[in-house]
């Protein structure tokens, strides 16, 4: 097997199982687990809206999305190296059931653009999906 480093230091292999604890931590119910893959003062920004920047911050985004979608899963579809920035390929499906839902279900996919700290944690975090199917499937009728 070829194993990959990027320019911090990271490896393919270590990088690919860091994706698959990222994954399970979005589908443990337990934000804190997602906030645990970053840096002490990491950011995760979602659309290009203002990052959330530090553990408790991103606790916080987590927690939007898993108190909203309590059935929440998260797959990893992809995790794509090119140059020194991961990225890493989502889909997400649940039921918003959660306070103020509309009882639907949702599946989007998306991406997020890693940059990775010394210590093989995310530093930063920019990550994008189709905000207007979001919409739709959420606050449209079948």
């Amino acid at each position: 097997m070829i194993e990959l480093a990027l320019d911090d230091g990271v490896h393919m292999d270590d990088l690919l199982e860091f994706a698959r604890g990222y994954t399970a931590a979005w589908c443990s119910g337990d934000p804190q687990q997602v906030a645990d893959h970053y840096s002490r003062d990491g950011s995760l920004t979602i659309n290009g809206g203002a990052p959330s920047v530090g553990r408790d911050a991103i606790t916080a985004a987590a927690r939007g999305f898993m108190d909203g979608f309590p059935d929440l899963r998260v797959e990893m579809d992809d995790l794509k190296i090119e140059g020194d920035s991961p990225e890493y390929h989502w889909t997400l499906t649940g039921t918003n059931t959660g306070p103020g839902g509309t009882g639907r279900l949702v599946r989007i996919s998306g991406f997020e653009q890693w940059t990775m700290s010394s210590e093989g944690l995310i530093a930063a975090s920019v990550g994008s999906f189709d905000a207007a199917e979001w919409d739709r499937q959420v606050n449209t009728e079948p």
